[in-house]
């Protein structure tokens, strides 16, 4: 293959692969900083083996055996990443300050958009959506290195156990093996209840907005309502987490430093749930700047999770922008929208 070939056809034939790959290291890492980072990786890895690449397989396939090896190379050099729920039991009473565990490399969310989970079959959004689901992201983080690589390219990716073998340098046996193993596991630590539909009924829908207007207005008996009575509130880097009504009211009462009119939330979507990017207004400046997001877990009448991501950096990583002016037109994302 010349190399002009690789100059000229390498960006055009692989860039199409972006978004799934992202999706792919998001899976392996829980971390949309680094899943970025990985792509950015395999692609300049590509690039300069492009020259040699024969095509025994697809490109895509190709791309995904890179990004694969990179991700098992930077699991080797990092923890995992849990969510609060996964460090210990609810507190008992709502904490009045909050000790932030900077140290812990936390789960972090990934826009639907970025993860290629806005397609426009709907059997793929469905199917998309519960592979990057948070619980189910959140209980890979059990699993070694080696099981998430075989479950997430068996189960999630649909490839033969004598190509995930090839890759792993193992045997289709020890593949098996191993995805016997990953399965086990993974019924064992993720949850049941958190399921992915193709779209929100109308009650669920007026269930948002209220949401959205409850919190806007720091109306705290209206979100309580909204509420499951075992509801279960988390804000990473925060190990602290809360479940009940009267916990997480309280939370809210005493800790939000958020006044009425005081936080701007805007819709979205992130690991096939629904999310809010929310806006806490600077008196100084007139502005709303970031401040943290939420991505929440529906029940059929109520919401059942939410777990607040209280980290601003998250916002740029994510495609948010860091500020809001105090009187905006409406602000409108690419992608964004209720699934």
């Amino acid at each position: 293959m010349a190399a002009g070939t690789v100059t000229d056809d390498f960006p055009q034939l692989a860039d199409p692969y972006r978004r799934e790959l992202l999706a792919h290291c998001y899976r392996m890492l829980g971390s949309v900083h680094d899943a970025e980072d990985l792509v950015q990786e395999t692609y300049l890895r590509a690039w300069r083996g492009y020259a040699k690449f024969e095509g025994r397989s697809s490109l895509r396939t190709w791309l995904y055996r890179i990004a694969t090896s990179a991700c098992l190379t930077a699991l080797e050099r990092t923890a995992k990443r849990p969510l609060p729920t996964g460090l210990g039991g609810p507190s008992p009473t709502a904490h009045d300050t909050l000790v932030r565990q900077g140290e812990v490399p936390w789960l972090e969310p990934i826009p639907d958009a970025m993860a290629g989970a806005e397609a426009d079959d709907p059997a793929g959004i469905v199917t998309e959506r519960e592979s990057i689901r948070l619980a189910l992201i959140a209980a890979l983080q059990h699993l070694p290195p080696r099981q998430r690589a075989v479950l997430v390219l068996r189960d999630v990716l649909k490839w033969r156990a004598a190509e995930v073998a090839e890759l792993l340098d193992t045997s289709t046996a020890a593949v098996n093996s191993i995805l016997q193993r990953a399965r086990a596991q993974l019924e064992q630590v993720a949850p049941s209840e958190d399921t992915v539909v193709d779209a929100l009924t109308a009650e669920q829908r007026a269930l948002l907005d209220r949401y959205l207007a409850a919190f806007e207005a720091k109306d705290v008996a209206a979100l309580v309502d909204l509420f499951t009575a075992d509801v279960v509130w988390e804000m990473p880097p925060y190990s602290v987490w809360y479940q009940g009504t009267e916990h997480v009211g309280q939370h809210l009462c005493t800790t939000c430093p958020a006044g009425p009119g005081d936080l701007r939330l805007l819709p979205f979507t992130a690991n096939g749930q629904p999310a809010f990017a929310q806006y806490l207004l600077d008196p100084g400046t007139g502005r709303h700047h970031a401040f943290n997001v939420q991505v929440l877990t529906l029940g059929p009448a109520a919401i059942t999770r939410v777990i607040t991501f209280m980290d601003p950096e998250l916002f740029p990583a994510i495609g948010l922008p860091r500020t809001q002016p105090a009187r905006p037109e409406p602000l409108v994302l690419p992608g964004a929208g209720q699934p």
